[in-house]
């Protein structure tokens, strides 16, 4: 199994998990919010790489 297919299988299971202990709109807010937090933490600088990167160069 590839690296970002161990990421997305942990990331499944982490929203499952959350869906299950959690009522729904409290999982889908950190589900949501934690990338987006993650996104507005980096600099001008990295978010201009990011964005300029395709699909296939963020896994490097």
């Amino acid at each position: 199994m590839s690296k970002n297919a161990k990421i997305a299988a942990g990331g499944v299971a982490a929203g499952l998990i959350l869906l299950i202990w959690l009522p729904w709109w409290a999982a889908l807010l950190i589900i949501l919010g934690v990338p987006a937090a993650a996104y507005l933490a980096l600099d001008p600088s990295q978010k201009q790489r990011l964005r300029r990167a395709t699909r296939k160069e963020l896994g490097r």
